[in-house]
């Protein structure tokens, strides 16, 4: 492969990253409707936000199903930030709903 051609990969690649990338945000967004759709649920019931066994669960399902080329503990730190957004959203949704019930 010469130069040119390498660059020409590079771009190929590059194009197909930010492609996968989109796809990356609408799952998340979508990942973030559920968590808001939960936390209206749980201000609803007067359910608290944190679930640590739902997320222990959660971790544990994505480092059991990682198959690389990422490893275990980098998918979990990296479900734990999305875990920890989403939590955000949640709450927010939980103390509309909770504020929206008690205003009746």
């Amino acid at each position: 492969m010469n130069a040119h051609e390498a660059q020409l990969e590079i771009d190929r690649i590059r194009d197909a990253i930010d492609r996968v990338d989109e796809v990356i945000v609408r799952l998340l967004n979508q990942r973030a409707k559920y968590a808001i759709e939960i936390g209206e649920i749980k201000g609803i019931l007067g359910l608290p936000i944190y679930a640590p066994e739902r997320e222990t669960a959660v971790l544990h399902h994505v480092e059991k199903t990682c198959e690389g080329p990422l490893d275990g503990p980098s998918m979990r730190r990296l479900f734990e930030r999305i875990i920890d957004e989403s939590r955000r959203v949640e709450r927010a949704a939980a103390d509309h709903e909770q504020r929206r019930t008690e205003n009746g």
